[in-house]
């Protein structure tokens, strides 16, 4: 299991890099480094899931859960640049990474915090979120993961919705079934490239 999945500190050196990628139609030069997801490439199933999504509203508050180094918190900017976007992760050069190209693609509306001090505040401020975009670890295992989606689904407001990508191989129907089960309603929107994009709401 990489450190990235659990690890606030990779003990890795960072050894950082600067990539050119399309994203969604716009070019960024980004930041990335070791001890983060897909740190020398933009994610295939994160290709997936920006490939499959609708057009995000204008304004709105928006998540990336899972931020990595900030792609789809990127595309939820470059898309909506009048939306406040949240990104969130438990790795803290991750969230540094995702601060900076941010920063660089001239985003100032982009909020970068640790994943459980943000779904606290949201808990107890009564903020919700409109929209959640996501490539969420699956590897974890069935357990975190499961409470990690059981934490951030509930802070949707009513006509939230959230698009997540998940490997076909990696249980995206089991995890589809297991949403339904806990009342979320799901539509299995795309599949490509052993991917699928689910849409889940209330």
């Amino acid at each position: 299991m990489s450190e990235h999945y659990f690890t606030a500190s990779p003990a890795t050196g960072a050894a950082e890099r600067t990539h050119v990628f399309t994203i969604r139609g716009h070019e960024h030069e980004v930041t990335t480094a070791s001890g983060v997801f897909s740190s020398d490439r933009l994610d295939k199933g994160t290709q997936v899931l920006l490939n499959h999504v609708p057009q995000p509203p204008a304004q709105g508050t928006f998540l990336d859960l899972g931020c990595g180094w900030g792609p789809v918190t990127l595309a939820l900017a470059d898309a909506s640049p009048e939306a406040s976007v949240l990104a969130v992760d438990v790795n803290e050069r991750a969230l540094d990474l995702t601060a900076r190209n941010a920063a660089a693609a001239g985003h100032t509306r982009v909020r970068v915090a640790e994943a459980e001090a943000l779904a606290r505040q949201l808990r107890d401020t009564g903020e919700r979120l409109d929209l959640i975009w996501s490539n969420p670890p699956v590897r974890v295992g069935k357990k975190a993961l499961h409470e990690l989606l059981l934490t951030w689904l509930p802070l949707l407001t009513d006509t939230g919705e959230a698009w997540l990508v998940v490997g076909r191989n990696l249980g995206a129907d089991s995890l589809a079934t297991w949403l339904v089960e806990q009342g979320w309603a799901v539509d299995k929107h795309a599949s490509s490239k052993g991917f699928r994009v689910l849409r889940v709401s209330r």
